[in-house]
């Protein structure tokens, strides 16, 4: 059952259809969930919201309707909140930011995302898409740099950082310069989504993975999901390689990997507590 984020038509809705699986559904569906300001005000507490959610390991990021999202919607955009006594310039880089600040919450949420990619992804749906942990693409998605075909700049809400480290700095030019539109076929072959799926069942296929990685320690995700992220932004191999000791040692202290041992021994699946581990530290 879905339950909007806000009293009265809601711009985003939140589900909860598996344990330990949250649904994030972007929901203007008339606008192919374009992206207003009141789209993304919610989006963002939605998702800050969830964050918080002790019992909430994956989140599935997807769109209501034929579209995950169209894009800035440039006819019915929305006012930005709290802009008495601002001139133009500062309420323009306020509403900016507004919309760029969901790629970094998405970077810093503990839980992995899931992006189900459900018909189009355009300019910034196509940003919010790069922003996730993991994109799934239904086999009608199509995917676009819309900001150069409207007389802006494709490089928007992280694009220009993410893209490249995708899918190559060539594709990447490719798709931020020339505006052409991408289809899920060539977005699998050249890895900005790494499954495409029926159309009327990407969300449960995307779920089945989402529940699957939930028999894993929460733990453990957020902090792959952390180091995943930090290493994308670290200047070398040894610098990397420190973090990742470090955060495996973490790990280490808890009682899961002696839980695996047990689990393998025993021919069960495991049952992670991520709780401190047992014996290792002697009075």
């Amino acid at each position: 059952m879905a339950d909007p984020v806000v009293d009265g038509p809601p711009f985003v809705l939140v589900e909860r259809p598996r344990p330990h699986v949250a649904v994030v559904r972007m929901h203007r569906p008339d606008r192919l969930n374009a992206m207003s300001i009141e789209l993304v005000t919610e989006l963002h507490d939605a998702l800050t919201a969830i964050g918080e959610e002790n019992d909430t390991w994956v989140i599935v990021l997807t769109g209501s309707g034929r579209a995950f999202s169209s894009g800035l919607d440039l006819k019915d955009h929305g006012i930005v909140p709290n802009i008495d006594g601002l001139q133009v310039g500062r309420i323009a880089q306020k509403a900016m930011r507004h919309y760029s600040r969901l790629v970094p919450l998405l970077r810093h949420l503990p839980q992995p995302v899931i992006a189900a990619v459900n018909g189009v992804a355009y300019g910034g749906g196509m940003c919010l898409a790069l922003g996730a942990d993991l994109r799934f693409a239904g086999e009608g998605a199509m995917f676009n740099s819309t900001g150069i075909v409207n007389g802006l700049t494709s490089t928007e809400l992280g694009a220009s950082w993410l893209l490249p480290r995708l899918i190559g700095v060539a594709r990447s030019n490719d798709l931020l310069l020339t505006g052409r539109v991408l289809d899920a076929a060539e977005a699998l072959a050249m890895g900005l989504v790494s499954r495409v799926h029926p159309d009327d069942e990407l969300l449960e296929a995307s779920l089945d993975v989402a529940e699957a990685m939930c028999r894993y320690s929460p733990y453990g995700m957020a902090m792959t999901k952390d180091v995943i992220w930090a290493n994308l932004e670290v200047a070398s191999l040894d610098a990397a390689i420190e973090l990742e000791d470090r955060n495996q040692l973490m790990l280490g202290f808890t009682e899961n990997l002696p839980e695996a041992i047990r689990a393998f021994d025993q021919n069960r699946p495991p049952v992670y507590t991520d709780e401190p581990r047992r014996g290792m530290f002697l009075d």
